[in-house]
């Protein structure tokens, strides 16, 4: 571990830091988890508090914060649903933002990305690990109680219809953050990035009063962090994706 000489809190998250130098900003987040690092990220103690490096190459939060993002983060104390938490270096990151008081409820539908979950859980108290499928949000209504907030990350062509029916479902009230790692490339070759991104916007639009969007490249190429505040709207008859066989993915390693 190293000592950080700047960190300064970021915005209203009391867990979130920055550090700025000269010709980038880096982001930390107090760890409520312990070591080791889970994907080779730094660590570093300040006045008693533990931190981690919360580096936008490895997570679209992390790019859409350092990129520009205004809307709501999460907060300590916060319940957030994560679909599509993969192997959790992102959601272990918003596990930091709501503390041990605070929960995640980190949705993974393939079995190798969610044992490594898993075993990252034993670590974060508050990350909880749900084997399930985001296509079909009523299969975990046992185990996910209102929420806070949602934060996708769902590599799926209707992946915005994914989103709100399960933030139709699960937000307590309105008014309530609904956060989107927009993958362009999985929404079809017909449109450019920046036009699935103002496809999206405009799904979204009856029902979330929509912050600005940020690109996250140079980050994650065809991503945006787009979303913003749920509306009353959100809670009236919101359809639900049509639940289909799962696709082929690449062996790749996924980052989140």
């Amino acid at each position: 571990m190293r000592r950080a000489r700047d960190l300064r809190p970021f915005r209203e998250s009391p867990r979130l830091a920055e550090a700025r130098g000269a010709d980038r900003t880096e982001l930390w987040t107090e760890t409520a988890g312990t070591l080791p690092p889970v994907y080779g990220e730094r660590w570093l103690e300040r006045r008693g508090r533990t931190y981690r490096a919360f580096e936008p190459g490895r997570s679209k939060l992390s790019a859409g914060i350092v990129r520009g993002w205004s809307g709501d983060l999460p907060v300590p104390g916060d319940r957030w649903l994560y679909l599509g938490a993969a192997s959790g270096t992102t959601a272990s990151h918003v596990a930091d933002l709501v503390g041990r008081e605070g929960r995640v409820y980190a949705v993974e539908r393939s079995l190798r990305p969610f044992a490594r979950l898993a075993a990252l859980a034993e670590r974060w108290p508050g990350l909880l690990p749900i084997l399930g499928d985001a296509r079909d949000p009523r299969r975990y209504l046992t185990l996910v109680p209102q929420v806070d907030g949602v934060y996708a990350d769902v590599a799926q062509p209707d992946q915005i219809e994914i989103v709100l029916a399960n933030a139709a479902l699960y937000l307590s009230a309105p008014e309530r953050p609904v956060l989107i790692a927009l993958k362009t490339p999985s929404m079809g070759r017909d449109l450019s990035a920046a036009g699935h991104a103002r496809l999206a916007e405009a799904r979204l639009a009856p029902v979330v009063d929509l912050e600005p969007s940020v690109k996250l490249e140079p980050f994650h190429r065809g991503h945006f962090l787009v979303g913003g505040r749920a509306r009353g709207e959100l809670f009236r008859e919101v359809p639900g994706p049509a639940v289909s066989p799962p696709r082929a993915r690449s062996r790749g390693r996924r980052r989140r």
